[in-house]
């Protein structure tokens, strides 16, 4: 099953909005500043670009958690590096992907809450989709199958141009009449 563009936009909506929050939150308790507001406009358009690519049809807990944790570290770099002098600092201070303990697990933390409630609200959606369309089929009344007519087998013989002499005769030949 495939979802069409409206149910892929909400799907999205819903996979941003909860992955950017639970992003900030973890970024703050994690003992990072609050991302400012043209950052987290910026993670969202990211992780909703993402999403969109992501949600054509039903992704598995292990898709959805993969997405997640490459979307939690681009947010938290994105929501470390707010201007370049702070960069520099927090990435020689921190180490490589400017990450501490603390830092770590509260985005762990954030992508196992994130993906457990994504993949859980993933299985129901399309639980409920599967539903409504068995029933939806059932309530239609049946389409009228096309008849299909036997036709005749196609013969393909090879005609033998008439001899000369033979052109103009009318042959009559048929079934004896009765009697």
């Amino acid at each position: 099953m495939r979802a069409r563009l409206p149910l892929r936009l909400a799907r999205t909506a819903a996979f941003a909005a909860v992955c950017v929050t639970l992003a900030a939150l973890a970024h703050v308790l994690g003992g990072g500043a609050a991302p400012a507001p043209q950052a987290a406009a910026l993670g969202l358009a990211g992780v909703s670009a993402l999403g969109l690519a992501l949600c054509g049809r039903e992704r598995s807990a292990g898709t959805i958690s993969l997405a997640l944790v490459g979307a939690q570290v681009g947010l938290h770099e994105l929501f470390a590096g707010e201007g370049a002098s702070y960069v520099s600092v927090h990435a020689h201070a921190q180490g490589g992907l400017a990450v501490n303990a603390g830092m770590l697990l509260t985005h762990l933390t954030a992508t196992v809450i994130t993906g457990l409630w994504l993949s859980r609200g993933e299985a129901a959606l399309w639980s409920l989709l599967r539903r409504a369309g068995r029933r939806l089929l059932v309530l239609l009344p049946p389409a009228a199958a096309p008849v299909s007519r036997p036709c005749a087998p196609v013969v393909r013989t090879r005609m033998v141009p008439p001899q000369p002499g033979f052109r103009h005769s009318v042959a009559r030949r048929g079934p004896p009449l009765p009697a």
